[in-house]
């Protein structure tokens, strides 16, 4: 017995020094950067690709500083973007915070037709610039591809094309103000507030009228209500003559989009989220909203479902900031 256990602990000891072999760590070497001009590319923005919105890409480029600088970087959009579209002039990198440091290393971009682009006035050879591309209406509905390109002082050129992205078939409008007594009256095919002189002209487009009540016996406050509702959710309202729409309505307490919010939150609609819902049954009137809550919407003549995020409410000047997600499905 005892030359039995003898054996096992010099196997055990052995084992072990093989085991320290061979987990011993190597040495870390840098990669070896590669020859010639590289590239690479990174999308920076999420969600639904809406009219409106922005998306975003950092492109990085870079060469070995013996083989020469970087003196251009450009893309060019398969549709031209709208007003607001733009290459920065400044290469980013990230310090021990968290936070972007941007260095400008180069002119303000010049931009010709569906092309933009930033030429260098740095002695540089790695560059990261970033690029925001602000969804045109006439991309609607249809896909969007991106190609970069880099150049530098040696001759060499190189490009890298993105993969196709949808832009998707609704409309997005944000922070409308709706005011208790002035411009109450919402317009779903419109996207806008109307006043009720407004609203007697153009009967026919009110689908939603806001009201603020602080009664004090019923938990009203700010409220959403169709033209159509019942008399008791229009505490004392004169309805202008010739509103009829009978807007069907279902309360989201926890749908926070971001796209309207622009907070936190990781939540999305999109497209498919307003063709599929159903209105079955709903009601015409939503009350005591809150911000941050929101609703499902249906207008009377059922071509349009929308998703309405509300931004914020103020008791003391009875308004109400909604953004709104429109899908026609009719």
């Amino acid at each position: 017995m005892k030359t039995n256990y003898l054996k096992i602990g010099l196997l055990s000891i052995g084992f072990g020094l093989l085991l320290l072999g061979s987990c011993k760590e190597e040495a870390y070497e840098i990669p070896k950067a590669k020859d010639g001009l590289q590239n690479d590319i990174i999308k920076r923005s999420l969600g639904p690709n809406v009219v409106g919105a922005t998306i975003d890409f950092a492109y990085a480029a870079a060469i070995l500083p013996d083989q020469g600088k970087l003196t251009s970087i450009a893309v060019e959009a398969s549709i031209a973007g709208d007003e607001g579209t733009v290459l920065e002039n400044k290469s980013y990198y990230t310090i021990s915070t968290g936070a972007d440091v941007g260095v400008v290393v180069g002119d303000p971009a010049t931009v010709n037709g569906n092309s933009t682009e930033v030429k260098f006035t740095k002695d540089t050879s790695a560059s990261t610039l970033r690029y925001s591309y602000k969804i045109p209406a006439a991309a609607k509905g249809k896909s969007v591809t991106f190609t970069f390109r880099a150049r530098s002082s040696n001759g060499q050129e190189i490009a890298l094309k993105t993969e196709a992205y949808a832009i998707r078939n609704m409309d997005m409008a944000l922070d409308l103000i709706g005011k208790d007594g002035a411009a109450c009256f919402f317009s779903v095919a419109d996207l806008k507030w109307y006043t009720a002189t407004e609203a007697a002209a153009n009967p026919d487009k009110i689908d939603l009228i806001y009201l603020y009540r602080p009664l004090p016996t019923v938990t009203y406050a700010h409220s959403l209500v169709a033209p159509t509702t019942d008399a008791s959710y229009l505490p004392s309202f004169t309805l202008p003559v010739g509103l009829t729409n009978k807007t069907k309505i279902v309360k989201a307490w926890t749908v926070r989009d971001q796209q309207l919010a622009r907070l936190q939150y990781s939540v999305f609609v999109d497209d498919v989220d307003l063709k599929d819902k159903s209105f079955i049954d709903a009601p015409d009137f939503a009350i005591n909203l809150k911000a941050e809550s929101g609703l499902w919407l249906q207008t009377a003549d059922g071509k349009y479902n929308a998703y309405v995020f509300v931004n914020s409410v103020n008791n003391t000047t009875k308004e109400m900031k909604i953004s709104v997600k429109r899908l026609q499905v009719k």
